[in-house]
C-alpha cells in the first residue's frame, strides 16, 4: 500500500470511480472476513470455545483458584496479567464468550487502523484511504489472530499499547513510556521497546518505560507474592509454562535449538549468544529505521527481535512478524512485492502449504515465523527514505499495448505484459500455494458415486451416439501388451507435471515474456478444469462396473466398496472432466510450436498431446469427451487472456525478447519479430545483431526512467516522527 501512486482520491478521469468501487470492495472483504471470523468461533460448542480461555474462567482458571496461578503450568501470563485482566475475564465468563469475542475483533481492528494511519510518508489521499481495509484483512486472515480468537488469549493487548506509544505522533514522553511499560508488565519480552527509545534518543520515555514496568511488576508482586515469585524466579520469567519448549509452537530461537536437539549449559549458553547478537543487530537495525522516519518499521523490528530471542514465542504472540511487511525491499519494482508476500504466507498459511513435506524442506516451513522474524531483525536491506528508489524504483519495461480484433479488446486496458523475468522466489511460492488450491480443490470436489457412475454412463451414451467409443478395445490391446501397458503407465505418472515444468523453467530462463503469457493461459486454464471437476464429478472407465476396462496401473478395484481402498486417499478419483492430462499437454504442445526454433521441435511439441491422448485411453483414466473437455478448457484458456489482455504473441514479438544483463530474456527465435531493439533499464537500442535495423512497425517500450527525489523536509502540516528524538519533553502541544 505504501508504494501506490501518489495523487488524491479523484485522480485523472476515470480514475475516480474506480478508486471508490475499490475502496468499497475492501472495506466490504474487510468486514466480511471479520463476521466469518467471529461466527466461526461462536459456532464451535462452549467445551471447544476460547480453550485458553479456561485457565481464566474455568473451574481452576484465575477467577476461581485459591491456589497459585502456575500451580497447573497452564497459564502462561505474567502475574501483573492475572491481577489486570480479571475484569476482562469476567465480563467473558459472564458473556458466555460474546463480549470475549467481539473485543478481540476490536482489538484487531485498532491494531490495523494503528498500523495503517503509521505509514510512511509522504502517503497520498488514495494510499491512505485504501490502507485501513487492507490491513484489516490481513489482521484477521493472520495465524496470531486467529489463534487468539479461538484460544481467548490476551496477546493483542501489548501489541496494541506499544503501537499507541510509539508511532502516534504528538505523545509525550511520559504516555509513551506509560503504555510501553505496562505492555512490558503484560508480556516482559516488549521491555526491549525501551531500549530502542533509548537509542533514538527518547531517554525520558525509556526511563519511564522501565518505571512504569517495575511499578506494575511490584504491584503484582504486592498483591500476589506467591505466584510473583513463581512467575519471576522459579519459573525464569515464565519460561517453563505451557505447552513444551521444543515444540513447533514455540517459535524462538530456544524453541529451534532444543528441536535440534541441543540440550543442557551447552544450548543455554549458545541460545545466550545468539540472543545478545541477534538483540545487538536487530535493535541497532531498528534505531536506524526510526531515525530515518520509519517508526511502523523500526516498531515491527524490535517486536521480531522479541520474537526470536523470548524463550517460548507462541503462535497468538507472533503478530510483530506480520507488522513487518511495511518495510520496502528491492531496487526494481517488480521485487517489491516479494518480501511482503512472503510475510503474508508465513503468518497467513500452515506449514504444510508453504513447502513440501519432506525432510528437507519441512523444517524450513516448520520454522517459517522465526526465519521471518530474523529476516526482518537483522538481514531483509530494507530501504531508507533518502533513497533515490524508495519512491521510484527501476521500472519494469512493458510491451505496447495492441489492439485485439474488436474495438472491445482488451477488457482490462490497464493490463500491461512485463518483459522482464518476474522475482523466481515469489514465483516459486506462488507456484507451490496455487498448487496446493489446485490439489485441496479437487480433492473437496463432490465425489458421490451415484452422480459419479450417472455421468459416465451420460459419456458413455454419448461417444456410442458419436460413434467415437473405442476406449474399451484400446484398453485391452494395451493391457494386452506387456510393453505398452508398462510404457504407458509410467508415462501417465511422469509426463504430466514433468513436461509441462520443463517448459516453465526453459521460458522463466531464456524466454521471460513469453514465460508470463504462457504461465497465465496455464493458471486460467487449470482454473476452469477445477470448476468442471466441482460440476461434473465422473467416473473414469476404470472405475465404472459393469464396463469391464482394466486398471492398467493400479490393478482390479473392489467397485462394491465406495472408498476403493488406498487409492481415493491419494486423490479425488472423480476428478476426470476436463482432463488435465490433456489440457496441460495440449498446452505444452502450443507453446512449443510457438517458441521452438525448428520445424522438427515444432511437430514433436504437437506429437506430445497425441500421445497423452492415447495413453489416457490406454490406461482406462479417461474418455474421448475427456479429452475434447481438456482441450476446450485451454482454448478457452488463451481466449480468456486475449479477451482481457489483448494480443499476447503479437504484442511481444514485436517488443522482443533479448537476452543481456538486464535478465530480460534469450535469443530471439524463428517466429518473432527482429526487427526490434534491445530492452535495457527501460530504453531501446537498434538490435542490428539480430538481423538489421529497427523498421517502423516496431512498437516501443513503456517504461519511465526514475525521476530523481525531492528532499523531505516536514512540511507545516505533516506530523513529527514519533521515534525521533525532536526535544526532551515531547509534550502534546494544548
Amino acid at each position: 500500500m505504501a508504494n501506490a501512486e501518489r495523487g488524491g482520491l479523484s485522480g485523472p478521469s476515470g480514475r475516480g470511480p474506480r478508486i471508490f468501487l475499490t475502496l468499497g470492495a475492501l472495506w466490504l472483504v474487510a468486514g466480511l472476513l471479520a463476521a466469518r471470523q467471529a461466527a466461526a468461533v461462536l459456532r464451535l460448542p462452549p467445551e471447544r470455545r476460547f480453550t485458553d480461555l479456561e485457565t481464566w474462567i474455568g473451574e481452576h482458571g484465575v477467577l476461581h483458584v485459591n491456589g497459585s496461578l502456575y500451580d497447573g503450568h497452564k497459564f502462561t501470563g505474567s502475574p501483573f496479567a492475572g491481577l489486570a485482566l480479571k475484569p476482562l475475564t469476567r465480563a467473558a465468563e459472564q458473556g458466555l464468550g460474546l463480549v470475549w469475542t467481539f473485543a478481540t475483533l476490536l482489538l484487531a481492528v485498532a491494531v490495523a487502523l494503528v498500523a495503517a494511519r503509521s505509514l510512511p510518508g509522504p502517503v497520498s489521499r488514495r494510499t491512505a484511504h485504501l490502507a485501513a481495509p487492507v490491513a484489516i484483512s490481513l489482521m484477521v486472515l493472520s495465524l496470531p489472530v486467529r489463534n487468539t480468537f479461538t484460544l481467548g488469549q490476551t496477546s493483542i493487548i501489548p501489541v496494541l499499547l506499544v503501537l499507541l506509544g510509539c508511532c502516534l505522533p504528538r505523545l509525550s514522553d511520559r504516555t509513551t513510556g506509560v503504555l510501553v511499560g505496562v505492555a512490558a508488565a503484560l508480556q516482559p519480552a516488549v521491555l526491549l521497546f525501551a531500549p530502542l527509545l533509548w537509542l533514538v534518543g527518547r531517554r525520558r520515555a525509556a526511563v519511564t518505560t522501565g518505571a512504569a514496568f517495575a511499578v506494575c511488576t511490584l504491584l503484582a508482586w504486592a498483591a500476589m507474592p506467591d505466584d510473583s515469585w513463581s512467575y519471576w524466579v522459579h519459573h525464569i520469567a515464565g519460561a517453563g509454562l505451557g505447552e513444551a519448549a521444543d515444540g513447533l509452537a514455540n517459535q524462538s530461537l530456544h524453541g529451534l535449538l532444543l528441536r535440534f536437539g541441543l540440550r543442557g549449559p551447552g544450548e543455554l549458553a549458545l541460545y545466550g549468544v545468539l540472543a545478545v547478537a541477534v538483540v545487538a543487530l536487530g535493535l541497532r537495525r531498528a534505531a536506524h529505521y526510526a531515525k530515518d522516519g520509519q517508526t511502523l518499521l523500526a516498531t515491527a523490528v524490535t517486536g521480531c527481535v522479541a520474537v526470536a530471542v523470548s524463550p517460548t514465542a507462541w503462535q497468538h504472540q507472533q503478530l510483530w512478524i506480520l507488522l513487518a511487511l511495511i518495510g520496502r525491499v528491492g531496487k526494481r519494482r517488480a521485487d517489491r512485492l516479494v518480501w511482503p508476500v512472503l510475510v503474508v504466507l508465513s503468518m497467513t498459511l500452515s506449514s504444510t502449504v508453504l513447502v513440501p513435506d519432506n525432510p528437507f524442506l519441512g523444517p524450513i516451513g516448520d520454522n517459517a515465523p522465526l526465519l521471518a522474524a530474523l529476516a526482518a531483525a537483522c538481514a531483509v536491506p530494507f530501504l531508507t527514505r533518502s533513497s533515490p528508489l524508495w519512491e521510484r524504483p527501476m521500472p519494469t519495461p512493458v510491451a505496447e499495448r495492441l489492439p485485439g480484433r474488436f474495438a472491445w479488446i482488451p477488457l482490462l486496458r490497464f493490463w500491461r505484459r512485463p518483459l522482464t523475468r518476474p522475482n523466481l522466489l515469489l514465483e516459486l511460492m506462488l507456484i507451490r500455494v496455487g498448487y496446493f488450491v489446485y490439489s485441496y480443490i479437487r480433492g473437496s470436489a463432490p465425489d458421490e458415486r451415484t452422480t459419479a457412475e450417472h455421468h459416465g454412463r451420460q459419456i458413455v451414451s454419448a461417444e456410442r451416439f458419436l460413434h467415437i467409443d473405442f476406449e474399451h478395445w484400446f484398453n485391452h490391446l494395451v493391457a494386452k501388451t506387456h510393453w505398452l501397458e508398462s510404457s504407458m503407465n509410467y508415462y501417465y505418472g511422469t509426463f504430466h507435471f514433468l513436461l509441462p515444468l520443463s517448459v516453465l523453467g526453459y521460458l522463466y530462463l531464456r524466454r521471460p515474456a513469453t514465460y508470463r503469457w504462457a504461465r497465465t493461459a496455464l493458471s486460467i486454464t487449470t482454473l476452469l478444469a477445477l470448476v468442471g471437476f466441482w460440476l461434473y464429478p465422473l467416473a473414469p472407465p476404470r472405475l465404472m462396473p459393469g464396463l469391464g476396462f482394466i486398471d492398467t496401473a493400479n490393478g482390479p478395484q473392489d467397485l462394491s466398496h465406495p472408498d476403493y481402498g488406498a487409492l481415493t486417499k491419494l486423490s479425488n478419483q472423480y476428478a476426470a472432466m476436463p482432463s488435465l492430462h490433456i489440457g496441460w499437454s495440449l498446452w505444452c504442445g502450443v507453446v512449443i510450436a510457438i517458441v521452438a526454433p525448428k520445424l522438427w521441435m515444432k511437430l514433436l511439441g504437437l506429437v506430445y498431446p497425441l500421445l497423452t491422448f492415447s495413453v489416457i485411453v490406454g490406461t482406462a483414466n479417461h474418455y474421448v469427451l475427456d479429452a475434447v473437455g481438456g482441450a476446450t478448457v485451454v482454448g478457452l484458456g488463451f481466449g480468456l487472456q486475449y479477451v482481457l489482455a489483448g494480443p499476447g504473441r503479437r504484442a511481444l514479438g514485436r517488443a522482443g525478447e533479448s537476452g543481456g544483463k538486464n535478465g530480460s530474456g534469450g535469443a530471439l527465435t524463428a517466429g518473432e519479430s527482429r526487427s526490434v531493439g534491445t530492452v535495457t533499464g527501460g530504453s531501446r537500442t537498434p538490435d542490428t545483431a539480430a538481423g538489421g535495423p529497427r523498421t517502423a512497425e516496431a512498437e516501443p517500450v513503456r517504461a519511465r526512467e526514475p525521476e530523481p527525489v525531492r528532499a523531505r523536509e516536514p512540511g507545516p502540516g505533516s506530523d513529527p516522527d514519533p521515534l525521533d528524538a525532536g526535544g526532551e519533553d515531547r509534550k502534546a502541544p494544548a
